[in-house]
């Protein structure tokens, strides 16, 4: 099997995530209706269940490469969502997680 499955997994993984924690942002920071709350808590329950379908033999070993992926997906929603254009040190810490995480993630295959 390809990283491709496994780094498939975590971006939508990170999507969930990180549209269920906005949802609450919204809530709290931006005034938004509690009534966001619902989708939030359904986004991060979708979270949750699509880490578990990453093939690995530890939770840690697949939340630690995972991390990377997020971090990414953060930089991202940042720019196409928030309208704020990441800075060139975003994108370094961001380039150096991804690469952090492909090593665990192709570590563990190997």
């Amino acid at each position: 099997m390809t990283l491709a499955a496994p780094l498939a997994v975590y971006v939508l993984a990170a999507l969930a995530e990180i549209a269920g924690c906005f949802a609450f942002w919204a809530w709290l920071r931006l005034s938004r209706s509690a009534l966001w709350l619902v989708p939030g808590m359904i986004s991060l329950a979708l979270f949750a269940w699509l880490l578990t379908r990453v093939n690995a033999d530890f939770a840690g070993r697949a939340y630690a490469a995972y991390g990377g992926i997020y971090v990414a997906a953060s930089l991202g929603w940042l720019w196409l969502t928030e309208g704020q254009v990441p800075s060139r040190w975003d994108l370094l810490g961001g380039g150096l997680c991804v690469a952090g995480a492909l090593v665990i993630v192709a570590g563990a295959r190997g």
